[in-house]
């Protein structure tokens, strides 16, 4: 059985500005990244080369992505959920065959830090 961490938090910001917020988040983050004709966003990672594509659909909240860098491939389900005036984002994490438990766990915890410095930028936006 593979392993899998969700992670979630919560923004304050209404699901579809949070939502728009996400999908414009990869320059914000990642100086460097670059969006192609094929919806993808190339930039430097922690990892080396990567690249991120959302594959969305704004009226369920599904913000799913595929992230490749030079050492593992991730296929990443993402929701963001309607609480109010607040949106709950979550991720859950499949390991990748290609890491190790250790890798995994090492990653989760970027992964981690990466989404709080996330939700800092969505709830500074106006």
């Amino acid at each position: 059985m593979g392993r899998s961490r969700t992670i979630a938090i919560t923004v304050e910001k209404k699901t579809g500005d949070a939502f728009d917020a996400i999908l414009k988040i990869p320059p914000k983050m990642m100086p460097d990244a670059q969006l192609n004709d094929s919806g993808w966003w190339s930039f430097t990672g922690p990892y080396g080369k990567s690249m991120l594509k959302f594959n969305e659909n704004k009226s369920l909240g599904i913000l799913d992505h595929q992230y490749v860098d030079e050492e593992s491939s991730w296929d990443v389900p993402m929701r963001v959920v309607s609480n109010g005036d607040v949106s709950e984002v979550l991720i859950t994490l499949n390991k990748p065959d290609e890491i190790t438990d250790e890798q995994f766990d090492l990653r989760v915890e970027e992964i981690s830090a990466m989404f709080n410095s996330m939700k800092n930028i969505i709830e500074s936006e106006s």
